[in-house]
Formats: C-alpha cells, structure tokens, sequence
C-alpha cells in the first residue's frame, strides 16, 4: 500500500529523468534505475540485518554489575566464519552478474540505427553533426557550439547553448569524440554518460521515448571552464526533427564536420611524431 502511494520519481530512487505518467526518457532509464533501487535495497537489507546483530551483541554480551574480568574468550567459531565468507561473496557476485547483464544490453550498439550523429568535446562547448548516408558524408549537416555565457548574476542563457536534436522513438547512435582533452557525454536525465578520447571513439546507443528538453554536461574535470560545458537536447518529432536538419542545410553547414580545430594530432598509440610547428 505504500509503495502504491510513491510517484514515479520515488520508485525509481529520486532519481531525474521520470515525469508523473511514468514515462522513461529512454529505452534504457528504466533498467538502469532499477539496477540502482534494487542494489540500494539489497545494501539496505544487509546494513540493517548487521546493525541489528551489532546492537544484539552490545547488549547482550554487555558487562553486568558485579562482573569482574575479561569475558570468555573463543579463538574461533567455523560455522559463524565459514557464514560471514560465503554470504558477502553470495552478494558481490550477484551484484556483479545483474551489473554485467545490465551494461551489457546498454553497451550494445545498435548496427543499424535510424540516426547516426557524431558529437564533438571541445574546450569548453559541443559540436554535433548528424550523419549522412554517403561514403564521404557529404550529405552530413552540422552545428558548432561555444561555452555557455553566464551573466553578472551568473544566469545562463539556455537558448545560446549547444543543442542536440533527436527524434523522439527512434534508434540512435551517438558515436562520442574528443578534439583535445577526455571530456564525457552526459545528458542528465538519460542516467548514463560516457568518455570521449582523443584519438579513440565511443559510442552510445539508445532510443529516446519521451519528447521533452534535457540537460547535458560535461562529466570530467577538463579544465578552466569545465562547469560551463553545457549543453541542451530536444527529443522532438521526426518531422520536426527534418525540418531542423533542413535548416542546417539551408544554412550552408553541410559536409563531413572539419577537424581543423583538433588540438592534438600525435594521437596515443599511432606512433606519430610531431611536426616542427605542433612543437612550437
């Protein structure tokens, strides 16, 4: 009865991205959610299973008036230690099996998504370009971001922000890149987020099931300006979602996205040396 009394916000652990209907941001909030409430009670249970046996043994085992002395000491007890090993292991192991289930259906990527988009860290803001279909991407639309610009009062204008459409019910992969630094992809209320590297893609894939505005930050310390990469998501319709890539296009912001801004191009591992100018 009382958990049928609980919003959704509180039955997925307070945790942000669920509205009163019970929506889920996306396909994978829910799992990810329940991942976190069901760890919580199962931490819970133990703590209150080992809070009591502490206070049963401070109390029972206390020293009355009159004793005198040190209690009976015991070297060992087999049973009770042969207990305190396999239940603590019991516990570990299945935490991590329903872990590794878990991120392994959210890691799995999506080979044939109905969007491929590729977003961009950069020092401090976000560029995102949405994929085309040909082999050189010519027919890719892109927008490139600045950091966010607070005021006096240090209130941000969220309309100047770097903004990532999606549409809303269909499969998305997000193939994550860095142009300097490792940054990380987080939109709040998707209850995921993931690094980006220098010289090393990552994606995520996902379908976005609620239309809605999100925010979204960077993750990882990197650098100055850290606190002021942010950036918003609008998962809209699919017409919607057209009529914004159309604009892109009509703007002249069309073609693979440059890497003439990557700031480090002896990449790990290539064995590359720099050149007499990245040196200076």
């Amino acid at each position: 009865m009382a958990l049928a009394g609980c919003s959704p916000t509180e039955l997925h652990g307070f945790l942000p991205g669920f509205v009163a209907d019970g929506t889920p941001a996306t396909n994978q909030t829910d799992r990810v959610a329940a991942l976190w409430v069901n760890s919580w009670i199962v931490l819970l249970i133990v703590g209150l299973i080992t809070w009591g046996l502490m206070g049963w043994a401070a109390i029972a085992y206390r020293r009355r008036k009159g004793q005198t002395g040190l209690p009976v000491q015991l070297r060992y007890n087999m049973p009770i230690e042969i207990f305190y090993t396999v239940v603590p292991l019991i516990l570990i192991f299945g935490m991590f099996a329903f872990t590794a289930r878990d991120q392994t259906i959210i890691e799995t990527q999506y080979e044939k998504p109905d969007v491929s988009i590729t977003a961009i860290g950069k020092q401090w803001a976000w560029d995102f370009q949405y994929d085309g279909t040909e082999k050189d991407n010519s027919d890719a639309v892109w927008t490139m971001g600045v950091q966010a610009q607070p005021d006096k009062a240090g209130n941000i204008d969220q309309a100047a922000l770097p903004t990532l459409y999606l549409p809303v019910d269909k499969k998305v992969r997000i193939t994550l890149q860095s142009r300097d630094v490792i940054h990380s992809f987080w939109i709040i209320d998707f209850l995921y987020k993931k690094d980006m590297y220098i010289g090393k893609d990552n994606s995520w894939s996902f379908t976005p099931t609620r239309e809605g505005t999100y925010q979204g930050k960077c993750a990882e310390l990197c650098g100055e300006y850290h606190s002021m990469m942010l950036f918003n998501v609008k998962v809209v319709s699919d017409a919607e979602y057209q009529a914004y890539l159309t604009t892109l296009k009509d703007e002249g912001n069309t073609g693979d996205i440059t890497d003439a801004y990557d700031r480090l191009s002896n990449f790990p591992g290539t064995g590359k040396p720099a050149t007499d100018s990245e040196e200076k």
